[in-house]
């Protein structure tokens, strides 16, 4: 049985079965379409504001969930802008600040530490500063949790120097903090997508400790298949010649040309196996179906990814904007954690 259903719609106004609405605040961070907004609200929470620097996010997210308070403006702004008394009141600072420089497919080390012009925002950001500007804003509003999450890839190599900084910033502001390494398709969501999650603890409050541990059966591709949507993308000529080539147990298209003897490239073009759970949906999409010469279709990323199945849009990219985002479910199994072992005794 799965807690949440990653079959949901925005119409159904959070409607889960046996989850208390109990209308603890939160306050979310590089909210982008709000994946986390919605993980919250289906745990029972109350998602009182979001922050993003993209004006296409902003739309998307207002479409979406229509925030009492959201401000369009980098995250270092929030540190001295005047802000509504209610937000010095959360339960939860929630935050996934961006994560391109931590990547284990991006270029890593090399674009540490450099201001360069990023997808989110289309502005030229140190994106590996981000995550101490979110702790500045932390500090600033006192929430009794922090909840950040990231990619899997800050916990690699000379990364992990960068999560002990994080932690000891935390620290030094107040926190207790325990990091988790978390993968999706044990928690409801029908994709392997592993995700680093900090949940860190005020500590003038003596909140306990948490406990994730999450062992819900996997789903497999076939059951979100869809074959009857035909918003998919076919797979390019060149591709094709690979795919034609391949054999059970090739993971990606890069795999299937090394064992063909030939140089391996395309490595994020990960096969898609009937049944086996879809592995991660990155931001450009390049899973291709095994069985079939395609990539996933719009109603295959939504649930995928188990963002609902109404979900508005706004005329953006579906494969961008759920490789962006938190899943839901997942962030609901999170939340949903936190309320009970923690929030609840509060």
């Amino acid at each position: 049985m799965h807690r949440f259903n990653y079959r949901w719609k925005l119409k159904d106004k959070y409607k889960v079965k046996g989850i208390e609405r109990h209308g603890k605040k939160v306050f979310s961070t590089f909210a982008c379409g709000g994946g986390s907004t919605m993980g919250y609200k289906l745990a029972g929470y109350d998602v009182i504001g979001a922050n993003d620097i993209d004006p296409k996010m902003k739309e998307v997210y207002v479409a979406n969930h229509n925030p009492k308070h959201y401000f369009l403006c980098s995250i270092s702004d929030l540190k001295t802008i005047a802000l509504p008394e209610e937000l010095f009141d959360l339960d939860i600072l929630d935050g996934s600040p961006p994560c391109s420089t931590f990547s284990l497919a991006g270029e890593r080390e090399k674009v540490w530490k450099k201001k360069k012009k990023f997808r989110e925002g289309q502005a030229e950001q140190n994106l590996s500063d981000l995550f101490f500007e979110f702790i500045d804003v932390a500090n600033r509003l006192r929430p009794k949790i922090i909840v950040a999450e990231n990619v899997r890839g800050i916990l690699v190599g000379n990364a992990k120097l960068y999560v002990k900084e994080i932690i000891e910033r935390l620290e030094s502001i107040g926190y207790n903090s325990q990091v988790f390494l978390l993968d999706s398709s044990y928690m409801g969501v029908p994709q392997r997508r592993q995700r680093v999650f900090i949940i860190s603890r005020r500590k003038d409050l003596d909140l306990p400790e948490i406990s994730l541990k999450f062992g819900e059966k996997r789903i497999p591709f076939k059951e979100i298949q869809d074959d009857s949507d035909m918003t998919y993308k076919e797979i390019t000529k060149a591709e094709y010649k690979i795919w034609s080539n391949r054999k059970y147990g090739d993971t990606s298209l890069a795999k299937t040309l090394i064992r063909l003897g030939k140089k391996g490239n395309r490595f994020t073009f990960q096969y898609v196996y009937p049944n086996k759970v879809m592995g991660t949906v990155i931001a450009g999409n390049d899973n291709v179906l095994f069985t079939r010469p395609r990539k996933p279709n719009n109603t295959e990323l939504k649930l995928a990814s188990s963002f609902p199945l109404d979900y508005n849009f706004v005329g953006g990219g579906i494969r961008y904007l759920v490789g962006m985002s938190v899943p839901p479910v997942m962030m609901a199994n999170v939340a949903y954690e936190i309320y009970n072992q923690i929030l609840k005794k509060v």
